[in-house]
């Protein structure tokens, strides 16, 4: 099987857009993990993604701006709102890098109903916000429902100078093309497209989290490997494919 190279600037991949949206303010904070440990937790059809022989779990934190139908405006207040995931990577039979989300925590009721009727996407209800101070950001969450209700992450990061080249590691936790979900006893794959990231280095102050371990995945060993902040993208998601 050929795998599909690492791309931090693909050309879009579809002509119609079923939705459209912005990506603000991320923090992604990655630890290593034995693809054999995650393996179990990957849709059918799908595997671990691997840099090195070993795979990773990514908690991220931003911004939700604008969720629009691919034709239309964003919804107005529904369509904007905090959101904090836990994912892994995956490829599929025919070679396509993407995410499956463990858990997707947002700050807004409608959306989490949407997403899990339609892609079977494991979105949660939390309260949550963002605080700045300068160029410390401090992120927050606190689990509402369906739970384990009462799961909470704090994150607080000092964000740091642009990077020029991003590393093989920062390429390959960044530039994903794609989530692969299981619904209704199918595997599908929903592509999306935005511009390169313009990415920061940046600084690990505070985590308290405990998404990660909810999500069924072990406990991290150690601090983050990479830690990392993006002022954001505008981002479209194609018409969703099943895996074969």
């Amino acid at each position: 099987m050929d795998i599909e190279p690492v791309d931090v600037a693909p050309v879009r991949g579809f002509r119609r857009a079923i939705l459209r949206q912005r990506w603000d303010d991320l923090i992604f904070l990655h630890w290593p993990v034995e693809p054999a440990r995650v393996a179990p937790l990957l849709p059918a059809g799908t595997r671990p993604d691997t840099l090195d022989g070993l795979t990773y779990v990514g908690l991220i934190g931003f911004r939700m701006v604008g969720l629009g139908l691919g034709f239309g405006p964003g919804v107005p207040y529904f369509g904007s709102f905090w959101e904090t995931n836990v994912r892994l990577y995956s490829v599929d039979g025919s070679g396509r890098r993407a995410v499956v989300f463990r858990s997707l925590d947002a700050s807004r009721l409608v959306p989490v109903l949407v997403a899990r009727a339609t892609l079977r996407l494991p979105y949660l209800w939390s309260a949550m916000s963002l605080e700045r101070d300068g160029d410390r950001l401090r992120y927050r969450c606190r689990r509402r429902w369906p739970g384990p209700t009462g799961t909470t992450s704090r994150i607080e990061v000092r964000v740091g100078e642009p990077i020029a080249e991003p590393t093989p590691l920062e390429h390959f936790v960044t530039a994903r093309w794609g989530l692969h979900t299981r619904a209704y006893r199918r595997t599908r794959h929903l592509p999306n497209w935005h511009p390169r990231w313009p990415l920061h280095h940046a600084e690990l102050l505070d985590l308290d989290d405990e998404l990660v371990t909810a999500a069924g995945l072990p406990p991290p060993q150690g601090p983050p490997v990479s830690v990392l902040y993006s002022p954001g993208v505008p981002v479209a998601f194609g018409p969703p494919t099943s895996v074969r």
